[in-house]
């Protein structure tokens, strides 16, 4: 991969930053939007996240990258498989955290940057160094101890990791800015989220007009909730590495596991625990290891430098010479017998 500019860089961590935390707090949301269910939730977060995108768009005036997608079908289906693997990431996660499975949600974020890295070795061909493949191996621990405490795998954060995952690794291929490629995607959704809207409201079961205004502001603020940080995800996938991806999103299962415990009162069994346990060692032996290496890294780059402007300024000396050589020669009087005379 292409190593990013210094700004560019410092640009994709604040934006992972921001995306994260707003991720990690996004549980208190989803219950104000009772007695709207799952699904037509996840319809309204799809329609109004559109008008939030198109209206961004509008004040930044741009355009030009709509007709060079259309124009290139490989990055249009990649821009649909990212509008497939988000649905069902959206769908699952408001499930969860409405019937009570925050803390098991928060695993899925917790599991996500070990499936993040597994995928940059298998699909982009990335190498690990010996303490990332024990992070992996210890993660994967993790799962099958968690797996026998709640007696079948956690389904639920599975299929959060892996789509979340998906999802990172199809918008760092489609490599498109993170207000364009929101409103690429969130077009592929709309028709079908409009259309079950519009089919619950003929049968009497929607809820956006028959729970009075404010409920109505509520779901119409999905698209918000749901845009803000999302934009900012696609800024940070484009410009960072998917291993400094995985770093960044502890931000936010941190926060929630809070929130499950604290504020929902979850259970947690020992067994949980354990599982818990091991996730969070294999998470700060990836941190350990990417601490060690960028401080390895700047070091070597500052020694390079230092290399360089050693050797651009013998070469300069150099250069200096034999100038000063030919300015003596050019000074010095002809020979009697010039060549070009005889």
């Amino acid at each position: 991969m292409t190593d990013k500019p210094g700004g560019e860089k410092r640009t994709g961590l604040l934006n992972g930053f921001a995306a994260y935390g707003m991720w990690g707090l996004v549980p208190l949301f989803w219950p104000l939007l009772k007695p709207a269910g799952a699904a037509e939730i996840l319809a309204h977060r799809m329609v109004w996240s559109l008008a939030f995108v198109i209206v961004a768009l509008l004040a930044v005036r741009r355009w030009a990258w709509a007709g060079e997608l259309l124009r290139q079908p490989r990055r249009l289906a990649m821009i649909v498989v990212a509008a497939a693997v988000i649905t069902v990431n959206w769908g699952v996660y408001i499930w969860a955290v409405n019937s009570g499975h925050v803390v098991e949600a928060s695993l899925g974020y917790f599991i996500n940057p070990l499936v993040t890295i597994a995928m940059g070795v298998l699909i982009l061909k990335e190498r690990l160094r010996p303490v990332q493949w024990a992070a992996v191996a210890t993660g994967a621990a993790s799962v099958l101890v968690l797996a026998v405490g709640y007696g079948q795998p956690p389904w639920i954060s599975l299929c959060l990791a892996f789509s979340f995952a998906t999802y990172g690794l199809v918008k760092k291929k489609v490599d498109l800015g993170g207000v364009e490629s929101l409103a690429a995607e969130t077009a592929v959704q709309f028709l079908p989220a409009l259309g079950y809207l519009l089919w619950l409201g003929a049968h009497g079961e929607a809820t956006f007009a028959s729970e009075g205004a404010g409920h109505a502001a509520l779901l119409a603020s999905t698209g918000v909730v749901t845009a803000l940080p999302l934009v900012c995800f696609g800024a940070a996938a484009i410009r960072v590495p998917l291993s400094t991806l995985g770093l960044l999103q502890y931000l936010a299962p941190v926060f929630q596991f809070v929130l499950g415990v604290v504020y929902f009162h979850e259970s947690m069994p020992p067994a949980r625990w354990a599982g818990f346990a091991l996730v969070w060692l294999a998470l700060s032996m990836l941190t350990w290891d990417g601490l060690r290496t960028a401080r390895r890294s700047a070091r070597l780059r500052a020694e390079a430098a230092a290399r360089a402007e050693a050797h651009g300024a013998a070469g300069a000396a150099l250069a200096g010479t034999a100038g000063s050589a030919g300015a003596g020669a050019a000074d010095a009087p002809r020979s009697s017998i010039d060549p070009v005379e005889a």
